[in-house]
């Protein structure tokens, strides 16, 4: 499957946070929304990438930014794992992998194994994708995105 170029409409999508809540992405409209797909919570990757969000939060949404995290584990893990590492953000369960496959953030990674891939959205408040980050590096991801979230306000504040 070939990856979108920005900028195209965000796949909707209805999931269950980590106390059971729905969230849809319609919801955030007016909003900037940083959506980020990642492998497994507590693992030592999505912990470093998850911390990263977590610290570049605040400056975010002063941005207008909201976060949200998405993987396929459950309500319980993702409770613990909000827990553990005081993280600042929604995490939604997407169990079925559906908004995996809409974001194109499923398929097939080292060794041939299909699985999550650790891919990041930056969705503006109109719901148009406008930067995909392909193979987030977790370390300084948070600083990344709020650099380029600047950039990408900075160039649509004058169009309409």
């Amino acid at each position: 499957m070939t990856m979108k170029q920005p900028p195209y409409k965000a796949p909707e999508f209805t999931l269950p946070d980590e106390t059971g809540t729905l969230h849809m992405l319609a919801e955030y409209a007016g909003k900037w929304v940083v959506v980020y797909f990642y492998p497994k919570d507590d693992t030592p990757g999505c912990t470093v990438e998850a911390c990263s969000l977590r610290d570049a939060r605040d400056e975010l949404v002063e941005l207008g930014a909201e976060v949200i995290g998405v993987s396929k584990d459950d309500a319980s893990s993702h409770d613990k794992f909000k827990s553990k590492y005081s993280l600042n953000f929604t995490l939604l369960t997407d169990k079925d992998g559906v908004a995996m496959e809409a974001y194109g953030a499923w398929g097939k990674k080292q060794f041939g194994k299909e699985g999550v891939l650790r891919k990041t959205f930056i969705i503006d408040p109109q719901g148009i994708v406008q930067k995909v980050y392909g193979r987030v590096t977790p370390l300084g991801h948070g600083e990344k995105v709020i650099e380029d979230l600047k950039a990408l306000q900075s160039t649509s504040v004058h169009e309409v």
